[in-house]
């Protein structure tokens, strides 16, 4: 098996993103939104997990002075549970060290528990609850932080 590389999304990734976005959520960001971050925003860090030029995961995150949040992290459903989210989140907590961060932060799904354990592997704990957060469902998300110094 060829290793995965994490690399910045640039615009000519997000056909391939928006596959993976459309199988991993219910309400999908659209394709102007990521042009968008990727163009107009200087906070906005997106990084794709690739294998053999194919993308197969993504994360957005905002860093503002020293505070990071993930905004959105995907593996395609056919790469699940093998490892890749996990490469992923690491790399992404490298690249938030190295651009000065010292906290991170994320809401899940209440009901993500998959996602959870990942977290809390990286030392993310459970810091409040935002009441009806998804309005697919009106589902709550658990917001998990962590300290990174």
């Amino acid at each position: 098996m060829n290793e995965p590389i994490v690399r910045k999304m640039t615009l000519a990734d997000l056909n391939q993103v928006k596959k993976i976005e459309e199988a991993s959520f219910a309400i999908p960001w659209t394709m102007d939104i990521y042009t968008k971050e990727l163009t107009e925003n200087a906070f906005a860090h997106y990084y794709v997990i690739e294998i053999n030029h194919q993308i197969i995961g993504f994360c957005g995150l905002w860093i503002v002075i020293d505070e990071a949040q993930i905004t959105n992290i995907a593996i395609s459903p056919d790469y699940r549970g093998r490892g890749y989210g996990e490469a992923l989140f690491q790399y992404i907590l490298n690249q938030t060290i190295l651009h000065g961060a010292v906290q991170l932060s994320l809401e899940v799904r209440v009901t993500n528990l998959v996602a959870q354990r990942l977290y809390r592997k990286f030392g993310l704990t459970p810091a409040g609850i935002r009441k009806h957060y998804y309005t697919d469902n009106n589902e709550d998300a658990l917001v998990m932080w962590v300290n990174l110094q």
